[in-house]
């Protein structure tokens, strides 16, 4: 037998990779399972992941490298390479291809990402949105010289909206679905219905289980309606369909609605995803389509918006011109724009105008967006509002921005004044012995006054009372006195409180105009079913005291009915006297009085004295309500 001969010179020849693979028992077999996998998880992972077959869509890559990574996991698992790592040399080979492939994707991702980074398209990034800075707040923004302007003022924020839309729910008791589901927060919106602001709520069923007992078992295809929140006058209404609402973010399958979209749309990066109704009261979705203005990865912005039928799923594209045109049919669409969009928009804008290295060495005119921002209804449109401040971080601002939601039109306003922030820490220090915290602000033009207004909320979003802070004049608070914790005490506070500083601030203001009504007969179908006016003289006035609020109702001559006047609305209204000729301000079906204002010759009603008692004197006071009254 011969010796074996070994080489250990090195002078030998080095075998090739090629000469020591070892293959697996069955290899093509075990190729077809892992291409089968590969196929399987591309299927799988685009109905789950749905991305946009779009490079600029961070989430198409990682879709990419899921795909060529089954492939290699499949190979190694099949061929057994992780018990016999003898095995692992084909495997290396037989995934060449997709490795070469991730690896040509991931250049594309690295280069996207350099091509698109701030520190070489800085001048870009600060021109994505543009602003004017020409016009004059008092003039752009809706002057509230009245209390009747106050009716189109959103007086509560969205957390006490949303207290007041959960209650609703109990509503869906006489269709046998109570406690079935929750509200669909995420997707609110604030909009202007028929010139009032509101939120719209969209619903949820409350977990899987109840979904498939209604949806799939049961009667219903979806969600049999929504819930809609009057932001003035804090009415909140479950609206129900005469159909379901079958497409949403919180359906499954097919329903879920960017599946929806996404088999129809393959290519359309989708951004944020809001619930509106148009003016009929008809449940749609606005969803915005991105594009990336800046490189391949950068400078997101909205290039137009889809709209879908909550109902039926069918859906339309409108470019941006299109629904930013005046004339245009969706015209009632108030966010296609959605508020963080903006807000990163401007904040580029401000920290790059004057180039990248002034950002963070210098810093010479770098300005930020405050903590926090909230929405106006100014004519037909909502705007986005936030403060502007420096980038140190203080408790000054340097004006504030206001950013059309449907149209992207941007203004800001010059002025010095307190942050938002601290706006409401000095408003929660009027009312420390309460506890109520102050909802973020909303901006004012109160006669020309750059004011913050304040709902301040017990610990379960009740708005119990009201604060208001001069911008400019920063320390002048305004809370209503303790007996009556109401707007219209607020604003006579503030009022006080202008014209008691060392240099006075007159403000004209008309207190006998309407005050922000409540019209809970207002509904999609019939939202301008508003108060009408009756006037006659006084034959009788009772009160009563019904959860804590004095309410006043008067009969007036000639007439059977009782009307009634809360009198933390309308604190006149326990001055007045039988005889005293009124004009009420009056809803016809509920017989509520939201106003009054009298007509005789006396400016203001006369108390009786205790020595010469009235001839007609009014009726005790009562603790019951009378029969009549609504």
């Amino acid at each position: 037998m011969e010796p074996i001969k070994v080489d250990f010179s090195g002078n030998g020849k080095k075998k090739s990779v090629k000469d020591v693979l070892i293959p697996p028992d069955k290899p093509a077999l075990k190729i077809g399972i892992s291409l089968g996998v590969m196929v399987l998880t591309a299927v799988l992972g685009f109905y789950f992941m749905l991305p946009a077959v779009n490079l600029g869509d961070y989430k198409f890559y990682l879709y990419i490298f899921l795909v060529l990574g089954s492939y290699v996991a499949a190979s190694f698992i099949t061929s057994g390479a992780f018990k016999k790592p003898e095995f692992v040399p084909y495997v290396k080979r037989r995934s060449l291809i997709p490795v070469i492939l991730a690896g040509i994707v991931l250049a594309v991702l690295v280069v996207g990402y350099l091509v698109s980074a701030p520190v070489f398209r800085a001048k870009r990034y600060s021109r994505i949105i543009t602003l004017d800075e020409t016009k004059d707040f008092k003039s752009a923004v809706t002057v509230i010289d009245s209390m009747s302007d106050f009716n189109n003022v959103a007086l509560i924020d969205k957390d006490a909206a949303a207290a007041l839309a959960d209650k609703q729910l109990g509503g869906f008791a006489e269709l046998g679905l109570e406690s079935q589901f929750e509200l669909l927060l995420e997707d609110s919106t604030q909009i202007n219905f028929k010139g009032q602001p509101y939120r719209v709520y969209p619903l949820q069923y409350g977990d899987i289980f109840k979904w498939f007992k209604n949806s799939v078992v049961g009667d219903y295809e979806g969600i049999p309606g929504y819930v809609m929140v009057n932001l003035n006058t804090q009415k909140a209404q479950l609206v129900k369909q005469d159909y379901d609402i079958k497409y949403s973010t919180a359906e499954h399958f097919g329903e879920y609605l960017v599946r929806h979209l996404r088999f129809r749309h393959p290519f359309d990066i989708f951004g944020e995803i809001s619930f509106e109704i148009d003016d009929t009261g008809r449940p749609y979705w606005v969803v915005e389509v991105i594009q990336k203005t800046i490189g391949l990865l950068g400078g997101e912005d909205v290039k137009g918006i889809i709209l879908v039928d909550a109902e039926t799923g069918e859906d339309q594209y409108y470019s941006k011109e299109q629904f930013a045109a005046d004339d245009s049919e969706i015209q009632w669409i108030d966010q296609a724009y959605d508020a963080d969009l903006l807000v990163e928009q401007y904040n580029y804008h401000g920290k790059y105008e004057n180039g990248f290295i002034n950002s963070f060495l210098g810093q010479t005119g770098v300005r930020q967006a405050s903590v926090g921002y909230s929405f106006l209804a100014i004519d037909e449109d909502v705007y986005l509002y936030t403060g502007v401040t420096s980038v140190t971080g203080d408790n000054s601002i340097l004006g504030f921005c206001l950013i059309n939601q449907r149209t992207k039109e941007a203004y800001f306003y010059e002025t010095s004044g307190a942050t938002e922030a601290a706006a409401q820490l000095s408003a929660e220090g009027k009312v420390q012995n309460f506890g109520y915290k102050a909802s973020f602000p909303i901006l004012l033009n109160i006669d020309g006054q750059p004011t913050y207004y304040m709902a301040l909320k017990d610990n379960s979003n009740v708005v119990k009372s009201y604060a208001m802070v001069n911008v400019e004049q920063y320390s002048v608070v305004a809370t209503p006195t303790s007996q009556d914790m109401n707007l219209r005490s607020c604003l006579e506070q503030y009022i006080r409180n202008l014209g008691a500083l060392s240099t006075p601030i007159t403000i004209h203001f008309d207190f006998d105009a309407a005050a922000p009504i409540d019209n809970p007969d207002a509904t999609p179908e019939n939202p301008e079913n508003g108060p009408e006016a009756h006037a006659g003289t006084i034959a009788e006035i009772r009160t009563a005291v019904l959860s804590g609020n004095t309410v006043v109702y008067l009969r007036l001559e000639g007439e059977t009915d009782f009307y009634a006047v809360t009198a933390t609305a309308e604190n006149r209204a326990v001055l007045l006297n039988v005889g005293d000729k009124v004009e009420l301000s009056v809803y016809a079906d509920s017989l509520n009085a939201v106003s009054f204002t009298r007509t005789d010759e006396a400016e203001a009603p006369t108390e009786q004295s205790s020595e010469q008692p009235s001839e007609e004197p009014s009726e005790t006071p009562s603790e019951e309500a009378p029969s009549e009254a609504a």
